[in-house]
């Protein structure tokens, strides 16, 4: 991420004579968070730039100018999430239809970004590869940040890539499970409708900052910071773990789907 939006606020910051304290106080964040965003470690959501425009007096350049795109790497609605994802203390995920981002196998993530029309680039595809094998360098680090994963079992029926591909996936989302890196449950087909059947859900939490939540449809994603939005996105979120199968008969189950791929393939 280009760090000319950190040095622009800094210099804002400065030009009007405030500490990070003071202008934190001014726009109701923490110092910590103002420091991650003048080093171009993190991404502001949109009412965070929105309250620093409003606190520096800088009309609407700090909301206007927030960094988005990474390079035709990632979609522009999703590069704040990204940067945000990095920071991240705990992450839950859910997603109706694809393996969430984080967990992908590099064979699974060239299947999916290689389905586009008009078809991308060799050297396009493989940005947007590298791009998603880099959010997995979170899970390197044993502790932080602690992952919790909701699969529907549509996920795991759909044969992305082909039937070798999909038995890898599948154990390596076992092979996490079981090192205790993180927690996947599966949501029964056989259960119907549940609530975050619409669309694909991450929530974060962070040390220094309130949590926030991130949707996605078709072609469109949002970035939730609101505590009403994210406190029912949260409800929904507890509501389906609570119908999904339990650790060990998730793993059960995740073993049986890779085991039937291997014996198919």
């Amino acid at each position: 991420m280009s760090n000319t939006y950190g040095k622009w606020l800094k210099a804002q910051r400065e030009a009007a004579g405030l500490t990070q304290q003071e202008l934190a106080t001014l726009a109701l964040m923490t110092r910590s968070h103002i420091s991650h965003i003048e080093a171009g470690r993190r991404v502001p959501s949109e009412e965070d730039a929105r309250r620093l425009d409003l606190a520096l007096g800088t009309g609407n350049v700090l909301t206007s100018f927030r960094p988005g795109a990474d390079g035709d790497a990632v979609a522009d609605y999703f590069a704040p999430v990204r940067h945000f994802e990095q920071q991240a203390t705990a992450i839950r995920e859910f997603a109706p239809a694809l393996v969430p981002g984080i967990l992908q196998t590099e064979a699974y993530a060239r299947a999916v970004l290689g389905r586009s029309f008009p078809s991308l680039s060799q050297a396009e595809r493989d940005r947007a590869v590298v791009a998603r094998l880099e959010r997995a360098r979170i899970l390197k680090n044993q502790a932080s940040p602690v992952v919790w994963a909701v699969l529907d079992e549509a996920v795991l029926r759909r044969p992305i890539g082909g039937a070798e591909v999909m038995a890898e996936q599948i154990d390596h989302i076992v092979a996490l499970t079981e090192s205790e890196r993180i927690r996947a449950h599966v949501i029964p087909l056989g259960l119907g409708y549940h609530p975050l059947l619409d669309g694909m859900l991450t929530l974060m939490w962070f040390d220094d900052q309130p949590p926030v939540a991130y949707s996605e449809g078709l072609r469109v994603g949002r970035l939730h910071d609101s505590p009403s939005v994210v406190e029912a996105f949260e409800a929904d979120y507890t509501l389906a773990l609570s119908d999904a199968l339990p650790l060990q008969e998730s793993l059960a189950a995740l073993k049986a789907t890779s085991k039937g791929y291997r014996g198919h393939g």
